[in-house]
């Protein structure tokens, strides 16, 4: 079903990878992602992300497995465009998949997918998984060649890449936030045209430190955005839960972006 429009706020993806990440840093089985993925979906998460990636240097094939067989909200597979991902995600069926770029030597997904230069190639990825039974979102960058692309290839869902936004906002650079926020929203806007879902998501946070602040987090400002119909959020949520516990950041997300909805 294609997004039609959330006035209170974007649904929430949370990505498990990084409990993985902790637990693959000692080896053994704690902490377990699928664990971390129940306690999440009771906090209130409305989908559980998770990367499968070719090194299996946090999420393995066991996890997913394990995920599949206990969660009853919609998984969101995130892998590469390869024939061993592909036939991993024929097997296993999840509700959703996201389709990203990957190289080895990167520390986390860099940049969108270029659904341009490996047309037939995504094209023919899009008609198999959703022979599969799975919603496909392709991973991008806020540019409208790829956007369009995007909905040529068949996908109908795109997740716009805020990578970008969200180092800007870090670095509190007004000129090159302002630049990239208009730049996310004139991509939603085209993306919901080409009657696209549009989810946007990659390095969102919320304040690490008690108010004033300077402005709203990277979060706020993209969950404001009346075309954002999901959000997936990953590294910074589970920093965060460092400090307050997985239930309470899961809490402190969600509520932030109702507020930026409210107030849009």
């Amino acid at each position: 079903m294609i997004f039609s429009g959330l006035p209170n706020a974007p649904l929430l993806g949370v990505n498990i990878d990084h409990v993985a990440t902790l637990r693959n840093a000692r080896g053994g089985r704690f902490p377990d992602p699928v664990a971390a993925a129940e306690l999440a979906v009771e906090a209130g998460a409305d989908i559980i992300t998770f990367h499968l990636r070719e090194d299996r240097r946090h999420i393995r094939d066991d996890d997913v497995h394990r995920l599949k067989a206990v969660l009853h909200v919609p998984l969101n597979f995130e892998a590469a465009v390869t024939d061993e991902m592909l036939g991993l995600i024929e097997q296993t069926r999840p509700e959703h998949v996201c389709l990203v770029p990957e190289r080895r030597q990167e520390v986390t997904t860099e940049g969108g997918l270029d659904v341009v230069g490996q047309f037939g190639r995504v094209q023919e990825a899009c008609a198999r998984l959703a022979a599969a039974g799975c919603r496909v979102s392709l991973f991008i960058g806020a540019d409208p060649a790829q956007i369009e692309a995007s909905a040529r290839a068949g996908a109908p869902c795109i997740e716009i890449h805020t990578g970008a936004y969200a180092e800007a906002w870090w670095a509190q650079e007004a000129g090159a936030m302002q630049a990239e926020l208009k730049r996310i929203e004139q991509g939603l806007r085209l993306g919901r045209s080409l009657g696209l879902q549009t989810n946007a998501g990659h390095g969102l946070a919320v304040w690490d430190r008690p108010p004033p602040h300077p402005g709203p987090s990277s979060t706020a400002a993209i969950a404001a955005l009346p075309d954002v119909a999901e959000l997936h959020i990953g590294h910074a949520l589970i920093g965060h839960a460092v400090f307050v516990g997985l239930r309470q950041a899961i809490a402190d997300f969600k509520a932030e972006a109702v507020r930026a909805r409210q107030r849009a």
